[in-house]
């Protein structure tokens, strides 16, 4: 998938300033897509430079002026050509964590707690994110329940994604906590060996 997918797909929420989409790229797509800033704006150029979207010159006191940007009908066309192709392969785990916790057996106890305090940092960075996802989760339903929601909300496609966010960091939480569990019984093991 391109990056213009995603930028296309987060301006349909409405029209937005390059720094708002750089700010709110986290709470729309940050749960399927990651980009910097950086690439936010050259993705924005290339795509008004290709008539995707189109941007006008708010002026601004005592700061300077910003650009927003909004979908063309062109932009719209091609987000709903992409939306109905066929979808790719899915994508591919490519984890250095993973190869650490593979290769964990050839160590000493240094290596293994090392292993150990990557894998605890990825638990912590999920559980913030999973935090994240469910204060996301709790403004979008304003108080109504899941049913309630897609029976009355104009796109369900950023709830979803968002359940699908939070789907991925639960596993990523029992995928750690079990790693850890199974690298302090080793531990414990290996002390009493």
């Amino acid at each position: 998938m391109a990056l213009r997918n995603a930028v296309m797909a987060a301006l349909l929420e409405g029209e937005a300033s390059g720094y708002d989409l750089a700010k709110g790229f986290e709470a729309s797509v940050a749960n399927f897509w990651m980009a910097t800033p950086q690439q936010l704006y050259r993705e924005l150029e290339r795509m008004e430079r290709e008539g995707l979207v189109s941007a006008r010159v708010v002026q601004q006191e005592r700061r300077p002026n910003k650009r927003l940007f909004s979908l063309t009908e062109a932009g719209l066309d091609v987000l709903r050509s992409y939306v109905a192709d066929t979808p790719a392969k899915p994508t591919a785990i490519r984890d250095e964590l993973m190869v650490k916790v593979q290769c964990v057996d050839i160590g000493d106890a240094d290596d293994i707690r090392a292993v150990r305090e990557a894998v605890a940092e990825r638990k912590e960075r999920s559980a913030a994110k999973l935090a994240r996802y469910e204060r996301m989760q709790a403004r979008m339903l304003g108080g109504r329940t899941e049913d309630e929601y897609f029976a009355g909300a104009e796109r369900i496609g950023p709830y979803l994604t968002l359940l699908g966010g939070m789907a991925f960091e639960r596993g990523n939480l029992r995928w750690a906590e079990g790693v850890l569990a199974r690298l302090d019984q080793r531990t414990a093991i290996a002390r009493r060996g």
